[in-house]
């Protein structure tokens, strides 16, 4: 069982920033592509960023593009998304994914790729 725990989120002002961490209990030997979603009420869930096992291949989203950056630590077993110049659209629950694979470089797109979820944590960011 892999159990992902999300951190960091919170009440921000409209142009503040946030760094989300997504801390995993992953199985040894596995590698995880890992992803950052969002969901508002009503809405679907859907990926706000990506990221390889070995970090060097990311995908986001055009609506945080040049704001948001993912990034990760296998040492710590620990997957980061820095938001900055947040917007009032951004407000919605984040949550932290992880697909596995065999690739170095591969960046699940798709909600549907993702094994694990974690819990979720709200984001809500004021105008």
């Amino acid at each position: 069982q892999v159990t992902l725990v999300e951190s960091g989120g919170g009440l921000v002002q409209a142009g503040g920033s946030l760094m989300l961490s997504c801390t995993t209990s992953r199985r040894t030997g596995v590698m995880y592509a890992m992803g950052w979603f969002r969901q508002t009420p009503g809405k679907e869930n859907n990926i706000v960023a990506g990221i390889s096992w070995s970090g060097d291949s990311t995908y986001y989203a055009d609506s945080v593009k040049g704001r948001f950056t993912i990034s990760r630590d296998n040492i710590k077993n620990t997957v980061y998304l820095q938001m900055n110049r947040l917007k009032p659209e951004d407000t919605a629950i984040y949550y932290c994914a992880a697909a596995e694979t065999d690739t170095y470089y591969y960046v699940a797109q798709f909600r549907e790729q993702y094994n694990y979820w974690g819990q979720g944590i709200q984001v809500t960011v004021s105008s």
